[in-house]
């Protein structure tokens, strides 16, 4: 099995299950968060045969991570783990997509995952708009976010909408009293994000994606709100936050 925690905190908040889906990935800045407010983190790859638990009774939330296959694969792995969100969404367990992992938790809920029409990709720093109650949730939302991805999403009934943006509309979402997904990437250090621009560099072709300086300048500039908020946004996910009382009580 390839599965082992990844670093551990205190322990005296729990397990959070960490699904990435490369052999090098690394849960970045939210693995460090986690660690640091005293959890431990068990690393699961299911492209690489790792398998996810039966159920989520041992685990105080989930986070499922992005990569470079599509939530439309025809990989048997993509399947189960699509089924397997919609089984943490059953247990109310607290439930974070990233990117893919968004895209997976959509897929689960009936809705579609698609490319752009133009065929563009967002692969750099775009303008995000919170909705209202993305507001109420969380203030200061950061204006401009880190993005990498070439397909987007729709969102089933049963969804609210936090954030938005121009290319993609749908870039942030609840469902449920602790399940979230959010189109961007907000758990990027700075040594991840040069990884990805060497190792997707063709990608920075595509359609709508910006070039390498614009990413290295934009993480100067704007990197500070997309920490900040990163911050707050996990103290609201996890419950630690009074405010997410209030937003339990607009989905209602």
């Amino acid at each position: 099995m390839n599965f082992m925690p990844f670093y551990r905190g205190s322990g005296q908040a729990g397990v959070i299950l960490i699904v990435l889906h490369q052999a090098n990935s690394s849960p970045g800045r939210v693995g460090q968060w986690l660690v640091q407010n005293g959890y431990q983190l068990d690393i699961r790859r299911p492209p690489l045969g790792d398998p996810l638990p039966v159920d989520m009774a041992g685990f105080a939330g989930a986070v499922v991570f992005g990569g470079p296959m599509s939530a439309n694969d025809s990989e048997p792995y993509v399947a189960i783990e699509i089924d397997w969100c919609g089984h943490c969404l059953k247990e109310e367990v607290p439930f974070f997509g990233i990117c893919l992992g968004a895209q997976m938790l959509v897929k689960a809920l009936g809705g579609k995952v698609e490319s752009h029409p133009e065929d563009c990709a967002e692969i750099g720093y775009y303008p995000l708009r919170s909705t209202s109650v993305g507001e109420e949730l969380l203030s200061d939302w950061p204006p401009m976010i880190y993005q990498w991805h070439r397909e987007g999403f729709d969102l089933p009934g049963d969804t609210i909408a936090l954030a938005k943006g121009d290319m993609f509309e749908e870039q942030a979402f609840r469902v449920g009293p602790s399940a979230f997904g959010v189109q961007f990437h907000t758990e990027l250090t700075e040594v991840m994000m040069r990884r990805w621009l060497v190792r997707g560099r063709h990608r920075l072709d595509l359609p709508g994606a910006l070039s390498k300086d614009e990413h290295i300048e934009g993480r100067m500039m704007y990197d500070a709100p997309v920490r900040d908020w990163l911050d707050r946004f996990m103290r609201v996910w996890l419950g630690s936050d009074q405010r997410v009382s209030s937003a339990v009580a607009l989905s209602a």
